[in-house]
């Protein structure tokens, strides 16, 4: 399959333009456009298997219909090593009862640097036989093997893979784990990252990051502040996001397992709460804000604490969310800065970002 870099160019200006006609109200500058690979960049990839003249495929549906399926032999959007591993992963079930029987479903997730993980959900107890065969499969692989059945886990090797992201001059290691959200396009996350830290610029007072996941942003751009107050509410995320400021000797950062409407809750002072025990809000010197929210965006309330700090960095995969929280804050905030980072080729969705800076 070969990719139309043509038609590639046609829909990045189609979401560029879409982009600045949604914050033209804002008077935005002009957005910074940072493209993706045509193929082979998506990170992560899942496949229902469907049985056919007796042999079990990769299938995907569409979205219009759940009942036909796609069936696939190779994925060219997923990385090379996705693509490698598929046949591979193929062969080795079709030659295991152990490992094939009743497995409906497979997760893939790897790395730019080159680690891989894959999950394997089952319809059945895992006995002996498959962790045997499982075990097997993992060393000729080179790669960790998660086994899923009815809400139990066997794990070989790691439950997570390791990414290595460059920003800013320095290396950063993050550990991704089994089941958590990761940025799906490594090579467009790489530039995403490099963009908010030169966006928040080196600062001599802190930084308050909301909704912070396994640390994708928190380690780089707390290497630009005197300390940074981290939120998460995903307790996965928060233990990988500890795990990825220690690996990376990032020592200024106190993460606590909050949504953000809970820290506005306690930055407002309208009641305590015991993971902030210890924690001294009034010490923190806040000049800047950093986001990156749900689909939804922020809820109105965290939307207006966001009005208090100097200046807002806000990384979005929802624009239409965004224009709709820039409208809030226009009044005492104006984008200074703007970004349209291509994270979904060959969809209609993007990523995008803007510096907010007051009035």
């Amino acid at each position: 399959m070969t990719f139309d870099s043509q038609a590639y160019a046609v829909q990045l200006l189609d979401k560029v333009r879409r982009l600045r006609d949604l914050l033209a109200p804002f008077d935005a500058p002009e957005p910074a456009v940072f493209d993706s690979p045509l193929e082979h960049f998506r990170l992560r990839a899942e496949f229902r298997l469907w049985r056919e003249a007796g042999e079990r495929h990769y299938a995907m549906f569409s979205q219009d219909d759940k009942r036909t399926p796609i069936l696939i032999e190779q994925f060219p959007i997923a990385s090379l090593r996705i693509n490698q591993l598929m046949p591979q992963l193929k062969a080795a079930w079709q030659a295991s009862a152990p490992l094939s029987h009743k497995l409906f479903q497979v997760e893939f997730l790897t790395t730019l640097a080159d680690d891989a993980m894959i999950t394997l959900c089952y319809h059945r107890p895992l006995d002996e036989h498959w962790h045997t065969a499982a075990s097997k499969l993992a060393s000729d692989l080179g790669v960790s093997i998660i086994g899923r059945s009815k809400g139990k886990r066997e794990v070989i090797g790691h439950d997570y893979v390791v990414e290595k992201l460059d920003v800013g001059g320095r290396t950063f290691s993050y550990r991704q784990p089994e089941g958590a959200f990761t940025q799906p396009n490594g090579t467009v996350n790489q530039k995403m990252l490099n963009w908010a830290f030169d966006a928040l610029g080196e600062r001599n007072d802190d930084l308050l990051e909301l909704y912070c996941g396994n640390g994708n942003f928190t380690l780089p751009l707390a290497t630009r502040v005197r300390k940074v107050l981290a939120t998460e509410i995903s307790k996965t995320s928060v233990n990988a996001a500890l795990s990825n400021l220690s690996e990376n000797a990032v020592d200024n950062v106190t993460l606590v397992r909050l949504s953000a409407e809970e820290l506005t809750q306690a930055l407002n002072e309208v009641r305590p709460f015991r993971r902030l025990h210890g924690i001294d809000l009034k010490s923190y010197e806040f000049a800047s804000v950093f986001v990156d929210p749900p689909r939804a965006g922020m809820d109105p309330d965290t939307c207006e604490l966001t009005r208090r700090f100097d200046n807002i960095l806000y990384i979005s995969c929802n624009p239409e969310t965004l224009a709709a929280n820039i409208a809030q804050l226009h009044d005492t905030h104006r984008i200074t800065r703007c970004a349209m980072f291509d994270q979904f080729p060959w969809t209609h969705h993007m990523e995008s970002g803007v510096l907010l800076t007051r009035r």
